[in-house]
């Protein structure tokens, strides 16, 4: 067996079983991946706040719990990370903003705590773009991609992508919004995974967008998200837009395989606005998605050149920050003030007319999956950009949003579960990513084909050299 430092960089579910055998001790895992975060996030910069102590805390509690026969599942003494968006009583939550540098809330988020309950060991709070939007504050350093220093590390939850993936935990907790599941996770190399609006609560998360915003699990394999996700998914009284549908154990279907499974393809929506090395190894994928079984299928998925995502969101994230803007307007960096700016800007009749349109897409979508169980596309419609064209202060215009998030806001608009899995690498050796489209509810037939998709390839099994 591999020395415990060795372990760090292994799967969530590889690890989980050997602490279940009692083969290996939470708390030499946890300071192996304290000790793992203290050598090398020095210059990846993917966390805000480590929480060394409560760490080995929790983890000696694992070990005696375990030690005594108490063992909770596949999380218990596990070392995982939370987006800095999380509340942490006690604990710094920033937001990766100087108006809440110092804050410390009373209470947990349900994730947080549900986390807790499933006996998971936190490492820290990652880092993020101010607020959870595209760009960070001026005294903030915004996280590296491990894959390549002068790339992208994907969008607001850009800290969970790199920590996962140059394994300074096993699974992070990522938001997303327009896309801040999917950008780290496809400019990283991992898997993410957007479950359906209202399967995790976002009570004690702090807002983006509300009709907008979703929390899910971002690791190294399809299982290790099955696991996290079953873990903090389901009806909450605190946030009422939490849903009372029973949460299955995706552990239970994740290993079937597509055999009938209908997966559809709009290969003008793989195309349009794509860079052609994204949209080839998309288009590939089908062919290893057939050969497992599954029956692929054209289909006609139309996204409009319409920026009402946008006006959304920038009239929600307004609403969200009455308390500090404009009162504390000169405390936001560049890209999230003039965000606010756009925001307070919507008029009623504009903000109504988007969640019109929104509707339309819904419907779009809903025609789709009459004739299919999944739909396929890219998760990002580019490789990780140079940094030089999407800099840290970039600011986020109607416009420009359109491109960007052509293949990811349409689904926060339905609300509709997506998984992101690597699909595939550049010719200049960054991640590309396939992503998977399924029905209201239906995560674990999202986790399902990508799973099976995964365990057929080997790009997975990549890891960067940190």
């Amino acid at each position: 067996m591999a020395n415990v430092s060795e372990l760090c960089t292994k799967t969530l579910v590889e690890v989980a079983e050997l602490i279940k055998k009692k083969e290996v001790s939470p708390v030499e895992l946890t300071q192996a991946m304290l000790n793992r975060v203290s050598a090398l996030d020095g210059k990846l910069h993917s966390y805000l706040t480590v929480t060394a102590d409560l760490a080995l805390q929790q983890a000696r509690t694992a070990e005696q719990e375990i030690t005594k026969g108490t063992y909770r599942g596949p999380l218990h003494g596990i070392p995982i990370a939370v987006k800095d968006l999380c509340y942490t009583k006690g604990i710094r939550t920033t937001c990766a903003s100087k108006i809440l540098t110092d804050w410390k809330p009373d209470y947990n988020a349900t994730v947080v705590d549900r986390l807790n309950a499933a006996g998971a060991v936190l490492l820290g709070k990652l880092g993020m773009t101010e607020f959870a939007l595209a760009g960070y504050h001026p005294s903030i350093h915004p996280p590296v991609n491990p894959w390549a220093a002068d790339r992208w590390p994907g969008a607001s939850s850009s800290g969970s992508g790199v920590a996962t993936a140059a394994s300074l935990c096993f699974g992070s907790l990522g938001s997303d919004t327009g896309g801040s599941i999917r950008f780290p996770s496809a400019a990283c190399g991992i898997v993410g995974v957007k479950p359906t609006y209202g399967r995790v609560s976002r009570y004690g998360v702090f807002p983006l967008g509300e009709t907008l915003d979703h929390i899910g699990p971002m690791t190294r394999c399809v299982v290790d998200a099955a696991i996290m996700l079953r873990a903090i998914a389901g009806f909450d009284p605190h946030d009422p837009t939490t849903q009372r549908a029973t949460v299955r154990d995706y552990l239970n279907t994740v290993y079937n395989g597509v055999k009938g499974i209908r997966i559809g393809v709009d290969e003008e929506f793989c195309t349009t606005g794509t860079d052609p090395q994204v949209t080839k190894a998309v288009l590939a994928t089908t062919k290893t998605l057939k050969e497992l079984g599954a029956d692929i299928r054209e289909v006609k998925f139309p996204v409009e050149d319409d920026p009402f995502w946008f006006t959304i969101c920038a009239a929600e994230t307004a609403a969200a920050h009455e308390q500090f803007y404009p009162a504390r307007a000169a405390d936001y960096g560049p890209t999230f003030r003039s965000f606010l700016e756009e925001g307070v800007k919507v008029k009623g009749a504009a903000y109504v007319n988007a969640h019109i349109k929104r509707q339309a897409v819904r419907r779009r979508l809903d025609e789709v999956f009459q004739k299919v169980d999944l739909l396929l596309c890219p998760s990002m419609a580019t490789p990780p950009m140079s940094l030089k064209d999407f800099p840290p202060d970039v600011v986020l215009s109607p416009t420009a949003s359109l491109g960007l998030l052509r293949h990811t806001a349409p689904f926060d608009l339905t609300g509709s579960p997506t998984i992101s899995v690597p699909c595939g690498f550049s010719t200049d050796g960054v991640p590309l990513s396939l992503q998977l489209v399924g029905r209201h509810d239906e995560e674990g037939l999202v986790m399902q084909a990508g799973h099976a998709y995964e365990q057929a390839t080997e790009w997975h099994r990549r890891q960067p050299t940190v």
